[in-house]
């Protein structure tokens, strides 16, 4: 048996370790940003000062972002203001940029969210499904259907959904996450607690709004799950035909037990760890790839305010947008990383 000092030395040092690893991959997402920053054909000084400045206006504006420094400096300063909290103002709205995120980042992160639970709650069951009947009707229809969720555009499926459950069958709210006058209501009479529309008016007793507001997530909602649900339901299905196939499972239905509990407890319980990797990878990047979609729902999120700073040059927005989205991915990996104790013991 290791002795307790031993035991804590370890976790010590794994602790140092991963928050060595953490600062290192944060510190390479802001290297690779401030290089993708001066790669742009965006003049950050020109959109300040606007084409009609003078000479002198122009350099003096120039010195004061630094950009007659050195590269090194350049960078140097610049991750003085990242880890100092200051994103740099943006042009479009003449806020700070961490306050313009914090206020759209919540309209992406529930959209996200709702997407991601519905791609796990129906594609690891369809993934399981298919894979117990290999081969048969059942799995070829959800072969199918996954296929089609990676073929579409995600733009394409959006604007169809608008057109046929908005615009012929009004079974849907429209673009926005409102209508016009359920958000008079919304600014005026519910406290933004969270910043996610349904839960700040499910804390409110606003249901009226609330009701309003799902009938608008439903559908943005829907396109971005049906992507995950295609990513989770394959990814599933190859795990567990990966595990179906294992001597424990032959052991366990030759013993009696009952299929069901050798699939869904045994089988699927042994390929947790790579389905939580999956479904945290297809989290992140529906954070980062819900640009088409918040712009064909003009749903106002971190995309949305992102696509706009970069067609009108607001080259801070466009960083410090960049920046969030790439800690929601570390942020994300690391929650893996420690889930996987959680259902693994053999990696504690």
């Amino acid at each position: 048996m290791p002795s307790r000092g031993g035991l804590i030395g370890r976790r010590a040092r794994g602790l140092a370790g991963l928050a060595a690893t953490l600062a290192a991959t944060f510190l390479g997402l802001l290297f690779v940003t401030f290089v993708i920053g001066r790669v742009i054909p965006i003049d950050p000084v020109l959109a300040i000062v606007g084409e009609r400045a003078t000479a002198e206006q122009y350099a003096a504006a120039r010195h004061a972002l630094g950009l007659d420094r050195s590269l090194l400096v350049q960078f140097g300063l610049y991750l003085r203001d990242v880890l100092s909290g200051d994103l740099g103002t943006s042009t479009l709205t003449a806020h700070p940029v961490l306050e313009d995120i914090g206020r759209v980042f919540p309209a992406t992160l529930e959209l996200a969210t709702i997407a991601t639970l519905v791609g796990v709650l129906l594609g690891v069951p369809m993934g399981v499904s298919a894979a117990v009947r290999q081969g048969r009707l059942a799995d070829q229809a959800i072969r199918l259907v996954g296929l089609f969720g990676y073929s579409m555009p995600v733009f394409w499926l959006g604007l169809m959904g608008l057109l046929l459950f908005y615009g012929d069958l009004g079974w849907v709210g429209g673009p926005g996450r409102l209508d016009t006058s359920f958000q008079f209501v919304f600014d005026l009479d519910v406290p933004r607690i969270t910043g996610a529309i349904l839960i700040d008016t499910a804390l409110a007793g606003a249901w009226d709004v609330f009701r309003n507001a799902l009938t608008h997530i439903v559908l943005p909602a829907g396109v971005l799950g049906y992507y995950s649900l295609a990513y989770v339901s394959r990814m599933t299905r190859s795990f567990m035909l990966e595990q179906l196939h294992q001597e424990y499972v032959t052991t366990a239905r030759v013993k009696g037990m009952p299929e069901w509990r050798v699939v869904w407890v045994h089988a699927l319980g042994n390929v947790l760890v790579p389905l939580i990797t999956v479904i945290a990878l297809s989290y992140a990047q529906l954070l980062e790839g819900s640009v088409l979609t918040e712009t064909v729902f003009a749903w106002p999120g971190l995309g949305l305010y992102i696509t706009n700073a970069l067609f009108s040059g607001d080259l801070s927005a466009v960083m410090g947008g960049t920046i969030v989205v790439g800690a929601a991915f570390i942020l994300l990996n690391l929650l893996s990383d420690l889930l996987y104790r959680l259902v693994d013991p053999r990696a504690r």
